[in-house]
């Protein structure tokens, strides 16, 4: 099945002037096919913000190849504090500008992953053009590992707690009835016990990556992700989902009339399911509804909830760590292990030797 992908931001430009329009096509082509699309989104988003802050800053478009001071300004501008910066300053002007436009949330320095990001996009873009890029100059390239040192700090967890069974459960008991309170117990049931998933998972999921042929005789759902962050087209595993889980998704397919396209979609304001699907952000503003709804602060969670609740209810039934990877498709164990490591501290009897 074909999947819409969006449409690369840059593409060959000087590069393939002298390639035929057919070549090019069948490039465009094997572009798209060959880039996953969180990927793509990824790069429309950072070409759209390099370009207003290429704007901001300088008043002028991006140029091809960029300049290394324009390099060199990018990393400066984004490796300090704005926040102790003067009024004057320019690279707070420039950051207050980008934040009027939504682009940025604060002045203070954003995290060193952000940053590393926008940078290899920036690089990509270059590559796409068959230009040298102005990163790898020898003092950009100092500047910047000196910016990452400056600005390391603790990785902060992707979630403030775990959707363990328990808030689960609190979360299903609000979802309400109707056709919303149907999609968003199968969104959360299939994100939860298929093993966690991510949200852009969630929502990239089609009608027909969902298999019903054993349903009726055994109560098993077979769900097949085109892709992963860990895993690539072609290589991902069947994942399995039973019990209620699957039956809450049987309800939402059947009740929504879900024949093809989007498997989990918009509801409108009349509770009538729609065609559109659901975007990533979509999966937070849902739980931060049904966390309000339970009685929960909305930030509560995070849909990467859905993931670590899964791995640490798995160590905390005692359930092995290779069942809960094959499920969650961690690719280390080391990563994995960390939820389990921070229930086994709990249950270590030497933190009760006080009592």
């Amino acid at each position: 099945m074909t999947r819409p992908s969006p449409a690369p931001p840059l593409l060959l430009a000087e590069a393939a002037q002298h390639l035929s329009q057919t070549d090019r096509d069948a490039l465009h082509d094997l572009y798209l096919r060959g880039t996953p699309d969180n990927t793509l989104r990824a790069y429309e988003r950072d070409l759209v913000y390099v370009t207003a802050w290429k704007a901001a800053a300088f008043d002028a478009p991006l140029d091809w190849p960029e300049a290394e001071t324009v390099a060199l300004r990018f990393i400066l501008d984004h490796a300090r504090d704005l926040s102790e910066a003067p009024l004057t300053d320019p690279a707070r002007i420039t950051a207050e500008t980008l934040i009027d436009a939504g682009l940025r949330r604060q002045l203070t320095c954003p995290a060193p992953s952000t940053l590393d990001r926008r940078i290899a996009s920036w690089r990509a873009f270059h590559g796409m053009r068959n230009l040298a890029n102005p990163f790898e100059a020898p003092l950009v390239r100092q500047a910047r590992a000196k910016a990452r040192r400056a600005a390391a700090r603790p990785p902060a967890p992707k979630s403030a707690r775990p959707i363990t069974r328990d808030l689960l459960e609190d979360l299903l008991a609000t979802s309400g009835p109707g056709h919303r309170g149907l999609r968003d117990r199968a969104l959360l049931l299939t994100g939860w016990a298929s093993g966690g998933r991510r949200r852009s998972e969630l929502t990239g999921l089609h009608r027909a990556d969902i298999d019903l042929e054993d349903f009726e005789k055994s109560g098993v759902v077979w769900i097949r992700l085109i892709e992963t962050k860990t895993t690539t087209k072609g290589d991902t595993p069947r994942l399995v989902l039973k019990g209620r889980a699957a039956r809450a998704l049987v309800a939402w397919i059947d009740a929504g009339k879900i024949t093809g396209g989007p498997l989990f979609r918009a509801i409108s304001k009349s509770n009538r399911v729609l065609k559109r699907g659901l975007a990533p952000e979509a999966v937070a503003h849902i739980l931060r509804r049904l966390l309000v709804a339970a009685g929960y602060a909305p930030d509560h969670a995070s849909p990467h909830g859905l993931r670590s609740g899964f791995l640490t209810q798995a160590a905390l039934d005692g359930a092995p760590i290779q069942a809960a990877m094959r499920l969650s498709l961690h690719r280390s164990v080391s990563q994995a292990q960390r939820y389990y490591d921070d229930v086994d501290i709990t249950e270590n009897p030497a933190t009760d030797l006080l009592d």
